[in-house]
């Protein structure tokens, strides 16, 4: 099963709005195929592990590993669930069951009416992990929602005036623009948009570009964001009170991802505003991560970074080249 984690892992940043899923297939205790969804639209982990297989005839004796429950109805392509059976597999082992209405449970009882055995819950807590996306949006109706700010050593995210100041390195530029490629949306406020003038996309990093928004209680001019090199889609219509964030959340819910799966909404949004537009998630407690850069540089005076809330949790501490990245995680 972890081999299968690793295996879904590499289709980060390409499956939204559906899950990471990853399979390996064993028989007599050696691994005779592996797969993972690689792409949006494309075939999932199931189907890729047993096209795999060069000898078909072993799948009757064999037990597949799969970080989620088997999909159980028509989509962009046909049933796992169906392809198991089929193939008469021997055993199916799960990580995650599937929340997602349409499955929920129908593709392991599939499995079971075909006389397939099924043991679920192996390493669920590493697969809600790698999923913690899908599960969010399933089961709080909402994306996944990531708090991301640089700031100097004595507290301060900008100049005075919303001067623009380069405060982490390169190391760490780098990294920011790794994580704008898994997520599907990257958002800052109209000030940011109007003094920074940021372009939003990914640069530094291979990947897609994340849908980019503009929000905050005045429309942001078309020409305050620089257009990303493929035209990436920019979403600058988000007109809202700042203190509304679950007005925010409801319109994002209605937010094609990069993927194009129209009415999907988004799965995962990056938040790297200025401090008013991430108070203000942090004051709604609405949100999963916080991720924040401290450079030892001092400014003495400027905007200060966002409070940290009280109910959150240290997952993640790394020095980079003299940055100190901190993950936080929420405790609701």
């Amino acid at each position: 099963m972890l081999r299968a984690l690793q295996l879904a892992e590499i289709g980060r940043g390409n499956v939204s709005p559906n899950p990471m899923v990853g399979c390996v297939i064993v028989h007599n205790d050696l691994i005779i195929g592996e797969g993972w969804h690689k792409k949006y639209g494309d075939w999932h982990a199931e189907v890729n592990a047993v096209n795999s297989v060069k000898d078909k005839a072993l799948l009757a004796e064999a037990t597949a590993y799969v970080t989620l429950e088997p999909c159980s109805h028509f989509g962009k392509t046909p049933p796992c669930a169906d392809l198991l059976v089929k193939h008469q597999l021997k055993k199916v082992v799960i990580c995650n069951h599937d929340p997602f209405p349409l499955v929920a449970g129908k593709g392991i009882r599939k499995l079971l009416d075909a006389g397939i055995e099924v043991v679920t819950g192996v390493l669920e807590e590493k697969g809600r992990q790698l999923n913690a996306r899908f599960f969010t949006v399933v089961e709080k109706n909402r994306p996944y929602i990531i708090l991301k700010w640089a700031e100097t050593e004595d507290g301060f995210i900008a100049g005075e005036n919303f001067e623009q100041i380069k405060i982490s390195n390169v190391l760490s530029h780098k990294l920011s623009h790794k994580w704008r490629s898994e997520e599907d949306a990257i958002m800052v406020g109209t000030n940011t948009a109007l003094h920074d003038n940021p372009r939003l996309n990914v640069r530094e990093w291979t990947g897609r570009n994340p849908v980019r928004i503009v929000v905050g209680s005045r429309k942001a001019p078309e020409a305050s964001v620089v257009p990303a090199p493929d035209g990436g889609a920019l979403v600058d219509r988000i007109t809202l009170n700042l203190p509304d964030v679950h007005s925010i959340i409801a319109k994002l819910m209605s937010i094609a991802p990069p993927s194009g799966a129209g009415g999907a909404g988004l799965q995962s949004i990056i938040v790297e505003g200025g401090t008013q537009l991430l108070q203000s998630f942090i004051d709604a407690e609405v949100f999963d991560e916080i991720r924040v850069f401290r450079s030892q540089k001092q400014l003495k005076k400027g905007i200060l970074a966002p409070v940290l809330p009280k109910k959150i949790t240290i997952i993640a501490r790394q020095n980079l080249l003299g940055d100190e990245l901190t993950i936080y995680q929420s405790d609701k």
